[in-house]
């Protein structure tokens, strides 16, 4: 361990010789409760005695330990978009808000950039690279905080360039509960004769709400040299190319819409490895449901390399080949992206403008009726004629109307898969791209309409292998920041892969000897957390 913040012992942040101010409590008595008990997804709601406004260490370590002390049930916040009820739990006692914990800065002492977990991809963008012109490589949405983000191996725009945040991450802060029942700031590195060296790994891959509350992570290339924070981390490049398109339903039949996803699928497997040249190209395709009027694709390429040009185009042509209707321009947002018409032809624009618009421009994210269910999926291979079959026939089906029902396909590889799969707690490193059901409604009356369609959907997509995307030749588990309480239900889930396999794959059995270790009492816990291994 190179050093600690603070200059505090190796390894741990004691509870301090003075008592620091107590985290500011909110309770049902305060206006400002009803704000602070849900977050995106309205369909969940918590009603906890207080919920706790950190912004410091020392705060949340006295949070934790009163919550310890009195037997209280508790949940941790970053930014309040949990896809499932982790957060806001109707058995949840003391939701412990990290928002205000939003500090950015270059730490001397540990030599890396310091993001303390309540801040958002927007601001950590907005603050690392205008200030030293390099970037964490987190995700799109602006809001998102990096508590649960980072934890749970977050990618975004650089990943197929840079790979995933959590291949960047040099240390961690968290906050943990030992046997005893004491709770103490633990600093964990990725140095090799580091003690606490397998709680920094948890922290690559493992999760949210699982080993303890994080405060706050370092970030430091591996191989990054020098003292200066402008080359320490990867820097974006100065321009991105960006051109969005989209196919109008009216006129695609079945074997057009069968075309343009396999299309999608072939190219991406086909430019998957880690020193693929195309890998400067990340690209969304958006196959909504049919009442949205039109299919939707985003691509994104870097600038700053020779053939970006000849990249966007051989991407497009491979794209629509085969497919018997030219594309236009998306004049419609869909999911989370904004509608892009100015963009039928590509246009360049600097890096922060092109993800600042990409991440906040579309009201879907700050709808506060919003409700909304989930289903991921990684993709190794090009889908099978069952699985478009499938995605065809609930994308199209008229008994619903509904232009927030989507199936997002997302470029996934490149460097992401230059790591071996055991090095983080991140498994996935052999996809070549990443799907994500969304369905989103307003009205709760409409739950049981919605969610059906999300499960039929995915259940059939994945009826070969009893109802989920189990690890193979062709799928590869799902996203566990994308977290689905369906994998774990015999109903949907009927293969003989449990919920902990589908997100960890191999690496579970190693997460629970963390957990045995860092959290024994399973303070830390939800629907899906890991769990102790004599459980």
């Amino acid at each position: 361990m190179t050093g600690t913040p603070g200059g505090q012992a190796p390894g741990t942040q004691p509870e301090g010789r003075h008592r620091p101010a107590a985290a500011i409590a909110v309770t049902g008595a305060d206006r400002q409760y009803a704000d602070l008990v849900s977050g995106l997804n309205q369909r969940y709601t918590a009603a906890p005695e207080a919920i706790r406004l950190a912004t410091s260490t020392e705060q949340v370590v006295g949070v934790v330990q009163e919550a310890v002390r009195r037997g209280k049930r508790l949940s941790v916040r970053s930014s309040g978009h949990c896809y499932e009820d982790f957060v806001y739990h109707p058995d949840v006692q003391i939701i412990l808000d990290m928002s205000g914990m939003r500090n950015i800065s270059y730490d001397p002492r540990l030599n890396a950039i310091a993001i303390e977990s309540g801040a958002t991809n927007l601001q950590a963008y907005q603050t690392t690279y205008p200030r030293w012109g390099v970037v964490a490589p987190t995700g799109f949405c602006y809001s998102v905080a990096m508590g649960g983000h980072v934890s749970g191996g977050a990618w975004g725009p650089l990943c197929r360039t840079h790979g995933l945040v959590v291949d960047h991450l040099y240390a961690v802060e968290v906050v943990v509960v030992d046997a005893a029942g004491r709770a103490r700031a633990v600093v964990a590195t990725r140095e090799e004769d580091d003690p606490h060296r397998d709680l920094w790994w948890a922290h690559t891959g493992g999760g949210g709400g699982n080993f303890g509350v994080v405060t706050r992570y370092w970030f430091r290339s591996p191989g990054a040299s020098g003292r200066d924070p402008r080359g320490l981390l990867p820097r974006p490049p100065a321009e991105l190319l960006v051109n969005a398109v989209s196919w109008p339903w009216a006129e695609l039949g079945r074997a057009d819409f069968h075309r343009l996803a396999q299309n999608y699928a072939e190219w991406h497997v086909a430019n998957s490895s880690p020193d693929s040249p195309q890998r400067a190209l990340i690209s969304q395709l958006v196959l909504n449901h049919r009442s949205a009027g039109q299919i939707g694709m985003v691509a994104l390429v870097d600038a700053s390399v020779p053939d970006a040009e000849q990249i966007l185009s051989d991407y497009l042509k491979q794209l629509g080949d085969g497919v018997g209707v030219a594309p236009g321009a998306m004049t419609a947002a869909m999911g989370e992206l904004p509608a892009l018409p100015r963009f039928a032809q590509a246009r360049r624009l600097p890096w922060l403008h092109a993800v600042r618009m990409l991440g906040t421009t579309n009201s879907v994210l700050n709808d506060p009726t919003l409700r909304a269910e989930y289903k991921s999926s990684y993709m190794r291979a090009a889908f099978p004629d069952g699985h478009l079959e499938a995605l065809y026939r609930h994308l199209t089906r008229d008994d619903l109307s509904n232009p927030n029902l989507n199936v997002l396909l997302t470029s996934y590889g490149g460097r992401i898969n230059a790591v071996d799969p055991a090095a983080t707690a991140a498994p996935h490193r052999g996809a070549a791209f990443k799907m994500l059901w969304q369905a989103f409604w307003n009205d709760p009356a409409d739950d049981d309409r919605y969610i059906g369609w999300a499960r039929d959907c995915y259940r059939e997509v994945y009826a070969d292998t009893g109802g989920v995307p189990v690890p193979g030749d062709v799928t590869d588990g799902c996203y566990v920041n994308y977290p689905d309480i369906d994998l774990g239900d015999p109903r949907f889930n009927t293969s003989s892969v449990p919920w902990h396999d589908l997100y960890y794959k191999e690496n579970y059995p190693r997460l629970q000897q963390v957990k045995k270790r860092w959290d024994p009492r399973n303070v830390f816990r939800h629907a899906q957390s890991v769990t102790l291994p004599d459980a």
